[in-house]
């Protein structure tokens, strides 16, 4: 540590620690070795650029250029490092600004945003916005990630979606509360669950479930669900952190699809995901008593493997979530629901 803080200075330092290690022969061994900034430099390349790559990425979710900000300051005592002063200059195309104590601009930003918690007084001259730093939202069936509060949303804030319950009969929601980028539920971080019971009984899409997310200004995280027509209503208060183990998340999330809940989506493209996975269902549980009935024909067992490839094309698409490919297949699914009620219907 001595040696990094030295070489901030001078081009080269020596490292000398005695007595580090006792040799089989119980005799006293020392390390000292030079150590040269170049190969600081050399050993840190890769945080150098991962600081450059952060840069650039916080000004694109920004929507700013490089042109528009005024100063750039460095925060932490590695900035003193003349490899990442040199990197920031040359990304910025500007020097960052030596007004701040590098050691002391944390504490600085607190204290302002504490002061602003406490004390909305106009004489402040200046606005901190403190925001999110990941996506937030829930679990759906087929084990997507909806997302509810985006990536860097200001804080405090609040949203609400509309969600419908994916199976008849469905009495039960377990709303998995996460947080992360990706599309996959299993590959964000849990940070909670809560199961809301009581639903009517009726068919799948039916019964309307608004979730609501707020954080407030302290950074906490509440998550609301509420049944539309009863206005019964379950809540959780959640922290950054769930402390599960994988195996414990994993099993949680398997659980969770028998009281999945699916979003009650505008947007041409998820409603024809979520009316190709209604299909799929019903197809799927009409499938055992269509097969007792055909399968003793060539033509029946025909027709039950066509069945398979249009429910597995269905899927490989929205899997790829190609949305003009799906509604097209969207048209086979129906007509294989039709013709299995019809074989079911006439043995009845």
């Amino acid at each position: 540590e001595k040696a990094k803080c030295e070489l901030s200075a001078v081009v080269e330092t020596e490292v000398n620690l005695p007595f580090i290690i006792s040799s089989a022969h119980n005799e006293a061994l020392h390390l000292q070795r030079v150590l040269t900034r170049a190969q600081l430099e050399d050993l840190t390349e890769d945080l150098v650029h991962r600081t450059v790559q952060i840069c650039e990425m916080t000004l694109d979710e920004a929507g700013l250029e490089k042109d528009e900000i005024e100063d750039v300051v460095l925060v932490g005592g590695m900035t003193r490092m003349p490899a990442i002063q040199r990197a920031v200059s040359g990304f910025f195309e500007r020097e960052p600004t030596k007004g701040v104590h590098p050691d002391e601009v944390v504490a600085l930003g607190a204290s302002i945003q504490a002061a602003a918690l406490v004390d909305d007084s106009p004489e402040m001259d200046m606005v901190l916005l403190d925001v999110t730093p990941h996506t937030l939202g829930i679990m759906v069936v087929g084990g997507y990630f909806e997302e509810l509060i985006a990536q860097n949303t200001t804080v405090p804030t609040s949203k609400t979606k509309p969600f419908t319950t994916v199976r008849d009969n469905q009495t039960a929601v377990k709303i998995l509360v996460l947080q992360g980028e990706s599309r996959r539920a299993e590959d964000n971080e849990l940070l909670g669950e809560f199961v809301l019971t009581g639903l009517r009984r009726a068919p799948a899409g039916e019964v309307t479930i608004d979730v609501a997310f707020e954080i407030n200004a302290d950074g906490i995280v509440s998550v609301h669900a509420r049944d539309v027509e009863t206005g019964k209503e379950q809540s959780i208060t959640v922290t950054a952190t769930s402390g599960l183990t994988q195996d414990e998340i994993d099993d949680m999330m398997t659980d969770a699809q028998e009281y999945a809940v699916a979003r009650r989506a505008d947007e041409a493209a998820e409603g024809a995901k979520q009316q190709a996975q209604t299909l799929i269902a019903e197809i799927e549980k009409l499938f055992p008593e269509v097969e007792a009935v055909v399968a003793g024909s060539d033509f029946g067992r025909d027709a039950i493997e066509k069945a398979r490839s249009v429910v597995e094309r269905a899927r490989s698409l929205m899997e790829r979530n190609d949305a003009a490919g799906l509604r097209e297949q969207i048209e086979a699914l129906a007509r294989t629901q039709r013709m299995f009620k019809g074989v079911v219907g006439k043995t009845a």
